[in-house]
């Protein structure tokens, strides 16, 4: 049992801001003293126990398969981490350390001590738990202390793509493109809030009661949103969308099958040609992954401004410059909105402007950006077709401004949008580049385009995994007087016709 004077003789907690990347409840001053550093626990300098020499010597945690060990697993592990042991033992190892002292330490550390208290309330108590029960409870206070909770495993998990908790007792995952659910559980609602709050709170956002939705990423970049009880009537809801640890280039996009070849070298000349690109696509269709992968073809000699909600663009440029939104404060003041953003990029001289996503009236701004000196510019948009990306771009466009006539804003999109790729999640779980389209300009009231590209799925033979072909449409490309320009000509009409 932990002495209260020992505790006091190693030294007080003092607390303040939560930072994600620190300790769970982690809010103490940096102040901690040689001895502290030394012994963070209050039982004693954490010793070799045979729990510690089961754990794994890697800090990260382990990935976790689907269903380990099946329902009966699962409802092992909820009965575990929701019952009176665990809590027992969770209090009695944040009743003990010093967290000053504990900051200092590594994960693998922390969790020898965190092990040797647990062994020994367990000893005195005379509790009956497995060591397999012991490393699980051990698992989840470190998740807690290090990371975002149970979900910690699932982070390490590189074929996760998506993560999505619904409440305390739904924890689903993407792989390979299909949802499926998984045996993790919350303690209770909350355990949700708490590491909500702490995502949230790492990159200087709140989320409560009193502003209940937040977007906000981690620190290896995923993308996390955030719906917090009144509005999420099930629980506190969180989905994480997984930054990529694999840099994905449209080579390796090309040999998973998401793009021809021949796709692909095209789309290096328009690129280095300074097309404005809009990328355009449903929600999970790698429509940023796409952006990311795009993005390697910029030289190295241009001034690339990028601006987004969350900042999810892995630019290799070495001349970047990187804008985030941010929200309004408690007071409603304070907020910086992405066309606040975009009007500010206009003054910092870039080459080209990158905007993760257009989705409101920015889409004005943006326009008038790629219409005034910033070839080369790209966005993306949420549209089923590249007729429909028009049409939204026409809808944003008016909500900036209500008194353009609709045949200016066309014109306007025909003279600033020079390509447009669509990507589809199929329903294999695969994404595809299914359209290249380029804008060729008016004729009328109407703006015209043409496919380079298409993907053209096999009809008669349904298979779970979808057959089909990329199509070219041995067309001469309307940017080919462009490609000249760059000296790219003959590369982009070989590209064409191969």
């Amino acid at each position: 049992m932990v002495r209260a004077a020992l505790r006091q003789a190693e030294g007080t907690l003092m607390f303040g801001r939560r930072n994600a990347s620190m300790p769970i409840d982690a809010t103490v001053e940096r102040g901690a003293n040689e001895a502290e550093a030394a012994h963070p626990f209050v039982a004693g300098k954490s010793k070799s126990t045979p729990l510690a020499q089961e754990a794994a010597a890697a800090e990260p945690p382990a990935p976790i398969p689907s269903s380990p060990g099946g329902p009966a697993a699962a409802d092992r592990h909820e009965a575990l981490i929701r019952s009176e042991t665990f809590r027992t033992i969770r209090s009695a190892v944040f009743s003990s350390m010093n967290m000053s002292a504990a900051l200092t330490m590594s994960r693998q550390e922390v969790r020898e001590g965190i092990e040797q208290i647990a062994a020994e309330l367990i000893a005195k108590d005379r509790l009956t738990l497995s060591l397999a029960d012991q490393s699980l409870i051990v698992d989840e206070i470190v998740n807690d202390m290090f990371g975002i909770g149970p979900i910690e495993p699932l982070l390490a998990d590189e074929r996760v793509t998506d993560i999505l908790v619904n409440g305390p007792d739904q924890v689903f995952v993407e792989r390979g493109g299909k949802l499926e659910l998984t045996p993790l559980k919350f303690r209770d609602n909350a355990h949700v809030v708490n590491v909500a709050q702490r995502i949230a709170a790492a990159v200087g956002r709140r989320v409560d009661e009193s502003s209940p939705m937040v977007d906000a990423r981690l620190a290896d970049g995923s993308r996390v949103n955030v719906v917090l009880p009144p509005i999420a009537l099930r629980g506190a809801s969180i989905s994480i969308r997984k930054f990529a640890k694999r840099n994905i280039t449209l080579g390796r996009m090309a040999q998973q099958g998401n793009i021809s070849p021949t796709m692909v070298d095209v789309l290096r000349i328009a690129t280095a040609c300074r097309l404005n690109i809009v990328i355009s696509g449903g929600t999970g269709s790698g429509k940023t992954t796409l952006l990311n992968a795009l993005s390697r073809f910029i030289d190295e000699s241009e001034r690339v401004v990028t601006i987004e909600d969350a900042a999810e663009l892995q630019l290799q440029q070495p001349h970047v410059v990187s804008l985030e939104t941010r929200p309004e404060n408690s007071e409603g003041l304070g907020g910086i909105s992405q066309r606040d953003l975009v009007r500010n990029a206009l003054r910092m001289r870039p080459d080209r402007i990158i905007l993760g996503e257009t989705r409101g009236t920015e889409a004005f701004d943006v326009l008038q950006a790629m219409n005034t000196g910033h070839d080369g510019s790209m966005t993306t948009v949420h549209a089923n077709t590249p007729r429909d990306a028009i049409t939204r771009l026409e809808s944003m466009v008016m909500m900036a401004n209500g008194n353009l006539p609709l045949m200016s804003i066309r014109r306007q999109i025909a003279s600033a949008v020079h390509m447009i790729l669509q990507i589809e999640r199929m329903r294999d779980g695969v994404r595809r580049v299914t359209h290249v389209t380029e804008i060729a300009g008016m004729e009328g009231d109407v703006v015209i385009t043409q496919d380079l590209f298409t993907f053209r799925y096999n009809a008669s033979a349904y298979e779970e995994q979808v057959r089909g072909a990329f199509e070219s449409a041995s067309l001469r490309p309307v940017f080919a007087q462009r490609a000249a320009y760059y000296g790219l000509e003959e590369a982009l009409l070989a590209a064409m016709q191969s």
